[in-house]
């Protein structure tokens, strides 16, 4: 434990993106009150862990990290575990690695510099607190940002599928209101966003009053300078007929859609509680496509669900050759602590699960590759967020999410370019420069 007030901080990130914002908002915290991010991340006063408890034995991954932490002389900076790791664990971080000075859930980071000052006088910090959409009112206002940046507008989830944690380190569904994202969308244009894609467990279960996902989306369209709008993750329950019409309505609004299914089985989807069933499904999906014929589709997949057969899991190979998905996430199920598929009969042997994620990831690679060599010949507009390996090599984002290595001698960050795709792999497309579009 520390005696003195950290200078320098460096923030590690785990998982989703809304951790990636989470994560940009606390060092916005950190350097309000007078800290600066560390150079050497190795050497930084205080490190903050922003954990993800979705990913298999996230906690022992997080307690490994920790020991890593232990410097050559024996030292270690003062350490903060946040995140959904830290909602789940609570105090027992504490009691097993006594090096860990604030543990702090996703909806109280908002006090972590108060924390760092606690730990600073010789206390140890816990703070499990939920309480509700507090922290929006105190973080400061954004003044820097990307080409491409995330705005949270939702948080939590109440729909408790049986193998998630979510509702229990995130909280209930609760939205922002409609002005304050307004303004804060605003303020990101201001300080250089061109893309917005707008987070949430559930992100189009976002409501103020008669307001919707759809109307929100709307409202953004009419910003000067903001070019570009996406939203991520949905749920197929709050698929709107606005929502979908915006799609169609909104040239803004990218053409891309993640849209989880999690299993191709109506009996193992009931045992997850999904509370929608495959031909609900793929007829949202149906309803997506007949509005905007060229939607980017993305999935997510649970393989192994406890008593799923091998005849289920061959339901859901046959939802994701019916879906003809751009991009999906699998994953193998893997018990959590607490939820009800925990404690369910019938779980599966590794091995199975080994063999059928493997068969599942190659077909959704080999649909991930087709969708990206179907777009080379295309004219696209780009835009440009990083730097590549190579001389003069900036990377951007297709409308469809895909990464675009250029040759952009004359280009920078933030531009918004046409090119023709003249080639593609799995990963990635290759762009030529053709003109600059407009913003």
């Amino acid at each position: 434990m520390s005696n003195e007030s950290p200078k320098t901080f460096t923030i590690k990130n785990y998982g989703c993106q809304m951790n990636v914002y989470d994560g940009d908002r606390m060092a916005e915290l950190l350097s309000a009150q007078g800290m600066s991010a560390a150079a050497d991340k190795a050497n930084a006063d205080l490190v903050v862990l922003n954990t993800c408890h979705i990913r298999e034995k996230a906690a022992e991954k997080v307690y490994s990290e920790i020991g890593r932490l232990r410097r050559r002389d024996g030292s270690s900076p003062m350490i903060a575990v946040a995140g959904c790791v830290a909602q789940a664990e609570g105090s027992e971080i504490s009691r097993r690695a006594r090096e860990v000075d604030i543990v702090v859930g996703p909806q109280a980071y908002h006090k972590l510099p108060e924390m760092v000052a606690s730990v600073a006088r010789g206390e140890n910090v816990v703070d499990l607190d939920l309480p509700g959409l507090d922290k929006f009112d105190v973080l400061p206002k954004r003044r820097k940002t990307g080409a491409a940046t995330f705005l949270t507008v939702q948080e939590g989830c109440d729909k408790f599928c049986t193998y998630c944690v979510v509702p229990y380190t995130r909280g209930a569904e609760i939205s922002r209101g409609f002005a304050e994202l307004i303004d804060e969308a605003k303020a990101l244009v201001d300080a250089g966003a061109k893309e917005i894609t707008l987070l949430g467990q559930n992100v189009n279960a976002w409501r103020d009053g008669e307001q919707d996902l759809g109307t929100l989306i709307r409202a953004l369209d009419q910003i000067d300078g903001l070019a570009r709008i996406r939203y991520t993750t949905s749920h197929p329950n709050d698929m709107t007929d606005g929502l979908i019409a915006a799609h169609a309505e909104v040239e803004k609004l990218m053409p891309y859609l993640h849209l989880p299914v999690q299993a191709g089985n109506d009996r193992i989807l009931k045992a997850m509680n999904r509370s929608h069933s495959r031909d609900s499904y793929l007829r949202i999906l149906d309803k997506v496509r007949a509005v905007r014929p060229d939607i980017a589709l993305s999935g997510d997949f649970i393989v192994g669900f406890p008593g799923e057969t091998d005849a289920e899991f061959e339901d859901t190979l046959s939802i994701v050759r019916e879906a003809r998905y751009a991009h999906a996430f699998s994953f193998k199920y893997s018990p959590r602590a607490g939820t009800p598929a925990a404690t369910m009969d019938e779980q599966v042997a590794p091995e199975v699960a080994d063999e059928r994620l493997q068969r599942l990831q190659a077909l959704i690679n080999e649909q991930q590759t087709a969708f990206n060599r179907d777009t080379v010949g295309k004219r696209t507009s780009v835009l440009l967020e990083k730097p590549g390996k190579l001389d003069g090599q900036l990377i951007g984002r297709s409308p469809w999410l895909q990464s675009v290595h250029i040759l952009a001698q004359g280009l920078s960050i933030g531009d918004i370019v046409q090119v023709d795709i003249v080639d593609a792999g799995p990963l990635s497309l290759k762009g030529e420069i053709t003109m600059r579009a407009a913003a």
